[in-house]
């Protein structure tokens, strides 16, 4: 049996709207149940800012605290976790008198060095009502969720990933500088502009490399059937990068990334943007069984196949991390009819992951309430749902 990671214990201090809650879970399936904007989401996004990130809703730090008139209150999320290597306490906040845009971690009362240091402990996977718009919506959506799947797996990829759109967003910087100056095809500071396209072509091509690598797993993972009842989905990138390498050497698919932006400066430069790049890279996925893009498919079908590649997904995380990962499912009963939804309930309580539901109904989990732990939240706080 794959070991899990438990969160046993969560605390908030004006986090959002809560101005102060404690939690305790026992439960490997938590449910939290109240009306439209009571604060459950806000719980769960508590739970994901204790793993590296921004959190489920990718939010700015300032606007994290509770709020008193204009004012933003400093914040902490603290939570006493229980995983393969025994039990630890995490949390990260801001400080009084610091500023309100910076937090901190700390790890059993010390200072974390780095995101790093808690990607080794704490792994999380969620699914959103907004994700739900995920295949009608702009590849860079797609993009940013094929890269929240590959940091679980690969923490060093934010490194990549950051390093890349900091030395894209110099070139353009650069770029529109000369082209501002009436430089002859942007072609500013050549040296500058070879240095920067260097770091872009090393990084593009490694993080490239690693998000093919997540593909290639991903789809074994669901033609293997770790999704359950749920319908396989077939992942494809459509991305220039990851096409050479299916047929180059890394070092021989930099070279030509690193010429071909050298060679686009004049066309980027009129255009404000590297117009290729791994940075255009988009995600496809499609209903396996019945061959049809996602994009095609009805609603409830798009958010089965979402929850297929998250369950998915997880397996892969134990596979590899050597324990599974927390799931935060938010409003996940929503577009899924009677079927699936008992299919979903199944495959949770089959797996060794804890879950944590959101929904407005609690009648919606009853077929949970043998194996679940629940919690009804409203305007006057959180309080245990009776057996």
């Amino acid at each position: 049996m794959t070991p899990s990671l438990r969160l046993t214990r969560l605390q908030l201090q004006d986090f959002r709207n809560h101005a102060r809650a404690t939690l305790r879970f026992t439960a490997g399936i938590v449910v939290i149940a109240g009306e439209n904007g009571s604060g459950k989401t806000n719980l769960l996004e508590a739970v994901s800012l204790l793993g590296p990130g921004r959190g489920l809703r990718g939010a700015k730090i300032a606007e994290l605290g509770r709020r008193v008139g204009e004012e933003a209150l400093p914040w902490a999320v603290s939570g006493r976790f229980e995983g393969p290597e025994g039990s630890f306490d995490l949390g990260t906040g801001t400080v009084h008198d610091g500023p309100p845009d910076k937090r901190t971690f700390r790890l059993d009362g010390a200072p974390v060095r780095s995101q790093a240091e808690l990607g080794r402990l704490v792994a999380a996977v969620w699914l959103t009502p907004q994700m739900d718009r995920l295949f009608q919506e702009a590849a860079s959506g797609r993009r940013r969720f094929l890269d929240r799947l590959v940091w679980a797996l690969d923490p060093n990829h934010a490194r990549e990933v950051s390093a890349y759109e900091n030395a894209m967003t110099q070139r353009n910087r650069l770029l529109a500088e000369g082209r501002a100056e009436g430089r002859n095809s942007g072609r500013a500071e050549p040296r500058w502009l070879d240095g920067l396209e260097d770091a872009m072509a090393r990084h593009g091509v490694a993080l490239t490399a690693a998000r093919r690598s997540l593909v290639a797993r991903l789809n074994g993972a669901l033609a293997e059937g770790l999704a359950g009842a749920f319908p396989a989905a077939l992942c494809a990138l459509e991305c220039e990068t990851a096409a050479a390498l299916e047929h180059g050497s890394a070092l021989a698919v930099e070279d030509g990334l690193r010429a071909t932006l050298a060679a686009r400066r004049g066309r980027d430069a009129a255009a404000g943007m590297a117009l290729s790049g791994p940075h255009r890279c988009d995600l496809r996925l499609s209903h396996l069984p019945k061959g049809v893009p996602a994009e095609l498919c009805s609603t409830g079908e798009q958010k089965a196949l979402l929850i297929s590649t998250v369950l998915a997904h997880s397996a892969l995380i134990a596979a590899t991390r050597g324990f599974a990962p927390l799931l935060l499912l938010d409003e996940i009963a929503a577009h899924l009819d009677a079927v699936r939804r008992e299919a979903l309930f199944a495959a949770l309580a089959a797996l060794p992951a804890q879950s944590f539901l959101t929904g407005t109904e609690p009648g919606v989990f009853a077929s949970l309430r043998s194996v679940a732990e629940g919690f009804l939240i409203d305007a006057e706080g959180i309080t245990p749902e009776e057996a």
